[in-house]
C-alpha cells in the first residue's frame, strides 16, 4: 500500500471573537475548493480537519477537489468487483486504494467532483442512516438548480439520473465527526468505470451530467450549486465572515 503523502504546513488559527456568528445567524460552514490532489494527501487532510472540528477548533467544512485516475475499494467492498488487474490498472495510470469509508469499489477521476465533507454529527443528529440520505438530498437540490432530475433508488446509496448513477456516496463517522462524502460525476471520462462493477452494482449504467446533457457542464456552476444545496440542507452559512482567516482556501501536496 503506498504511504500517505505528507501535507504542507498549514497553520489553523483558533476562532477569532470577530469570526463567530451572530447569536441569531446560521452556523459556519467552511468551503474548501482544492485543485487536482493525490488521494493519500487528500485523506490525511480529512483527518487533520476532523480532529479540529472534534476540538471544536474549526466550523463544519465541505471539500471540493478532484482526484488524478484512482479506483477505492471501501470497507464493503470484493475484489472481484476489480476487473482489472494491477498490471493494467498500472498502464491506463490508474492507482487502487484500500480505504476506511463505507461502501464497495469506486473510481474517482478528472471531471469528477469529490466532496468531502466534514460535520459534527452531535449537532446534526447522531443517525447515519438520517445523514447519509441528507448528503443525498443535498446533491439532489444542486442538480434541481441545475436543470437535472435526480432521484434515489430504494435499497441503494447514491443519485440516479435516467437510469443510471450520476453520484456515488460513501463515508466514514468517527466520535460522531464525519468524512468521505460523495463523487459527482461532470465531465468524467466513463470509460474508466469499465475496470470495475461501480460500488458493486452490476446491472445499473453510470453517467456525467455531460452526458445527460449532451454539451458541456460548467464545473464552477456545479460546485456552487453543491455549496447551496449543502448550506441549505443543513442550515449553514457558507459565506467567509468578517475577519474570518478559516474561509481562505488550503493547499495540500499531491
Amino acid at each position: 500500500m503506498e504511504s500517505v503523502p505528507a501535507l504542507a504546513p498549514i497553520s489553523v488559527p483558533a476562532p477569532q471573537p470577530e469570526c463567530l456568528p451572530a447569536p441569531d445567524s446560521a452556523p459556519a460552514m467552511r468551503v474548501l475548493r482544492l485543485p487536482s490532489t493525490g488521494y493519500g494527501a487528500a485523506l490525511a487532510l480529512q483527518r487533520r480537519l476532523l480532529e479540529e472540528r472534534l476540538l471544536g477548533l474549526a466550523p463544519d467544512t465541505l471539500i471540493l477537489l478532484s482526484h488524478p485516475p484512482i479506483v477505492t475499494l471501501g470497507r464493503g467492498s470484493s475484489a472481484c468487483h476489480v476487473l482489472a488487474s494491477e498490471d493494467d490498472l498500472r498502464r491506463r495510470g490508474i492507482e487502487l486504494w484500500e480505504t476506511d469509508r463505507g461502501g464497495d469499489v469506486t473510481f474517482h477521476g478528472p471531471g469528477q467532483i469529490v466532496g468531502y465533507v466534514i460535520f459534527d454529527l452531535r449537532i446534526h443528529g447522531q443517525d447515519l442512516h438520517r445523514f447519509l440520505r441528507r448528503i443525498e438530498e443535498a446533491v439532489l437540490r444542486a442538480l434541481d438548480e441545475l436543470g437535472f432530475s435526480g432521484v434515489r433508488v430504494p435499497g441503494l446509496t447514491g443519485i440516479w439520473v435516467d437510469g443510471a448513477k450520476v453520484c456515488a456516496i460513501g463515508i466514514k463517522v468517527s466520535r460522531w465527526i464525519s468524512m468521505h462524502g460523495f463523487a459527482l460525476n461532470v465531465s468524467t471520462d466513463l470509460s474508466y468505470f469499465d475496470v470495475i462493477v461501480p460500488c458493486g452494482i452490476a446491472d445499473r449504467a453510470v453517467t456525467s451530467l455531460e452526458e445527460l446533457r449532451g454539451g458541456p457542464v460548467e464545473r464552477g456552476a456545479v460546485e456552487n450549486a453543491l455549496v447551496r444545496g449543502f448550506a441549505a440542507e443543513y442550515g449553514l452559512d457558507p459565506a467567509p465572515r468578517v475577519g474570518s482567516r478559516e474561509a481562505r482556501q488550503e493547499r495540500v501536496v499531491a
